[in-house]
């Protein structure tokens, strides 16, 4: 019997929930029944591979069914099994689902093949990359939310669909008070919940904090190497809807909700490097970056507009890129300025100097985003790119705007040879059909602002 078998007899377990983050950064899998654990961690589990085809309506996008299935790889003919095999060092025991354990899988084909959209393998292929040149990667996370109170889950047959309607909530708080300690007392009850579920699951939790919107919740994660820091992501994003869900709330990582003055959220990525003495290679004695820093910084600059698809993925998270917003709106970087994209922070022989992405939405795959950070910065390190002076009035500069759609950013991924190498061309293409399934189906959408523009004047 296995280590992980062993553990989950001898803690009583029931069940164990096998999952995989899909190309969207959401969680798919199976529960596996404790007696026939033993032959899941040998053989792995199957699953339909058609799931790693579907938009984010679960939708298929490419034909399965003819000859290599719209991929080119028989493998994922006629939606074959492809299977999960779990990391037994994610491990977890599930607080909120008593007699219940969880762990997180890594995707092959039956012949033993990697999968090769699986995207937590492609940030594993960046990460050997990048220690093959001699570093490490290490990410602390600030995840902008919503928590709204559950007033109608909507589960009627009328309201089911791809997508189905979305529930009907109300506010916990009318916001626009940063940090307020009475708005944040107002949050705490369901907070409460959340934060102790949370410790169960050996999150490194930092902070829980009052956003400035109403309604509106941060928690920040304290600093992980970068496989574990996407692990958490995922785990934390997941498990905070689940949680808050049994308790008659709703939890949402969408950019920007349609509901009266809620504001948008985003997912600041603080990052470094550490070198082989497992130091942080963005140190300098003298300067704000070290060279190594400088030239990360310039790359992540020099690629903005196309790592923009992977860090922002929706159509709706273009919504939250406004002036004057503490949102990014320019490819600009600063020196501690929350209106750039990029913020520098630490300084001169400061252990915690790191980079600031403010580019991401929270919906956005952990696993894509923090691979597209790698390759893009380590492009400028490799060519000793200069990243010039930092922006001291970010939303008044001269630089280039942020691509204003998905459509948009899409475009310059495609065209974008460091990526298409660092992600793999067939890769870039898969992702890049898959979003623009979704563009199609929401132009082809008669939207509330066509209706009230265009119904009674003509």
């Amino acid at each position: 019997m296995t280590d992980l078998a062993k553990e989950v007899a001898g803690r009583g377990l029931e069940a164990v929930r096998f999952s995989f983050a899909d190309q969207h950064g959401l969680l798919r899998g199976k529960t596996i029944a404790a007696p026939e654990l033993e032959a899941a961690l040998k053989n792995g589990m199957g699953f339909p591979s058609s799931l790693l085809a579907k938009d984010t309506s679960n939708k298929t996008v490419f034909p399965v069914f003819t000859a290599g299935a719209g991929f080119g790889m028989p493998e994922f003919e006629g939606a074959a099994d492809a299977v999960m095999v779990p990391d037994a060092g994610t491990f977890r025991v599930l607080p909120w689902v008593p007699k219940t354990g969880w762990v997180l899988c890594d995707l092959r084909f039956p012949n033993g093949k990697p999968v090769p959209f699986d995207t937590r393998g492609l940030l594993k292929k960046a990460l050997a990359s990048l220690a093959e040149a001699g570093y490490g990667y290490r990410a602390g996370l600030e995840i902008e939310f919503h928590v709204f109170r559950l007033v109608d889950p909507r589960l009627r047959p009328e309201d089911a669909g791809q997508p189905g309607s979305p529930p009907e909530v109300a506010l916990l708080s009318t916001g626009y008070q940063l940090l307020s300690e009475t708005r944040h007392d107002l949050l705490e009850p369901a907070l409460e919940i959340l934060r102790r579920n949370l410790e169960g699951l050996g999150l490194p939790l930092r902070s829980f904090e009052c956003e400035y919107g109403p309604s509106q919740a941060e928690v920040t994660l304290g600093v992980q190497d970068g496989l574990a820091a996407a692990d958490a992501m995922v785990l934390f994003r997941s498990a905070t809807k689940q949680i808050l869900r049994r308790h008659g709330y709703h939890a949402t990582f969408m950019c920007r909700p349609k509901l009266p003055s809620v504001m948008s959220s985003g997912w600041h990525l603080h990052q470094s490097l550490t070198d082989r003495s497992g130091a942080n290679a963005f140190v300098a004695e003298k300067d704000f970056l070290s060279a190594t820093g400088k030239g990360f910084l310039a790359g992540l600059l020099e690629h903005a507009a196309a790592s923009i698809a992977l860090s922002t993925p929706t159509i709706n998270g273009y919504k939250r890129y406004r002036p004057y917003s503490l949102a990014p709106e320019r490819v600009v970087w600063g020196r501690d300025n929350r209106g750039a994209m990029l913020r520098v922070l630490g300084g001169p022989g400061d252990p915690a100097t790191r980079i600031e992405n403010r580019i991401g939405e929270p919906a956005a795959n952990p696993y894509l985003y923090f691979a597209s950070q790698i390759v893009c910065g380590m492009d400028g390190v490799r060519r000793k790119l200069d990243p010039g002076a930092p922006e001291q009035t970010p939303y008044e500069s001269k630089a280039a705007l942020l691509p204003r759609s998905l459509e948009e950013a899409l475009a310059a991924l495609k065209a974008d040879a460091v990526l298409r190498e660092g992600l793999g061309s067939a890769f870039v293409d898969y992702y890049c059909r898959i979003k623009e399934a979704e563009i199609a189906r929401f132009n082809a959408e008669v939207s509330d602002w066509e209706h009230r523009e265009y119904f009674d004047v003509f």
